[in-house]
């Protein structure tokens, strides 16, 4: 293996549990719940689902979406605020350039999301390319983001892996071509991920050196 790709959101730092939570204390305050199976659709892509807009179905009433969307940025800032970068994370980013790999994130978020928290988090300079959503047409589970990390790299899907978090993104580095390594947070944890080729429940589970040799012996 020449490259790993990180995903961003939920694999990274966990942005998942703070965006869900913050509409949940939303739609509590309406007398409403959002339901976990709906919001799972949108975990690790893009614009497929509005809780907004599914908050004034649920209610029954129009509903000032700008004002929600307002109230829940507010809300998830300060949650994700308070959240430190993943465990295991440094240390695979540290143990991949002493191993000479090269390093990629592809991330259905904006450029602005991913590398202002990665450089907030002091990780951006380790990163070779990053690829968000303001890069494809389409985001996962297309595999569009990792098909150009995978292209500004130079390097062929058949050495590469990708350590992803949710069924959408797993799906997006198979579709690539990529081996990928579901490392789920307790959000995602609760979804199927059988569709990736090796699953831990912490990248602290086990060192990357050690993860390129089952990589490698599969």
């Amino acid at each position: 293996m020449r490259l790993v790709v990180f995903d961003f959101d939920g694999l990274i730092l966990d942005t998942e549990a703070p965006v869900y939570d913050a509409w949940q204390a939303i739609y509590a305050e309406h007398g409403q719940t959002l339901v976990f199976e709906k919001w799972a659709e949108c975990i690790g892509t893009a614009d497929v689902f509005d809780p907004g807009q599914e908050l004034a179905s649920l209610c029954g009433r129009a509903l000032d979406a700008e004002a929600l969307q307002a109230r829940h940025r507010v809300d998830c800032d300060a949650l994700i605020a308070v959240q430190s970068v993943l465990p295991g994370v440094r240390e695979y980013v540290r143990e991949a350039r002493r191993l000479g790999l090269r390093l990629g994130v592809a991330s259905s978020s904006s450029h602005a999301w991913v590398d202002g928290h990665l450089t907030r988090l002091g990780l951006r300079e380790y990163f070779d390319v990053v690829r968000c959503r303001d890069d494809v047409s389409v985001v996962k589970p297309d595999p569009a983001l990792y098909l150009a990390v995978l292209e500004a790299t130079g390097i062929p899907a058949r050495d590469a892996f990708a350590l992803e978090d949710s069924p959408n993104g797993v799906w997006a580095a198979k579709r690539a071509g990529m081996t990928c390594v579901a490392v789920p947070n307790p959000l995602t944890a609760r979804l199927d991920l059988a569709h990736a080729d090796l699953r831990l429940t912490s990248l602290t589970d086990l060192p990357l050196g050690d993860l390129l040799a089952r990589l490698r012996a599969r």
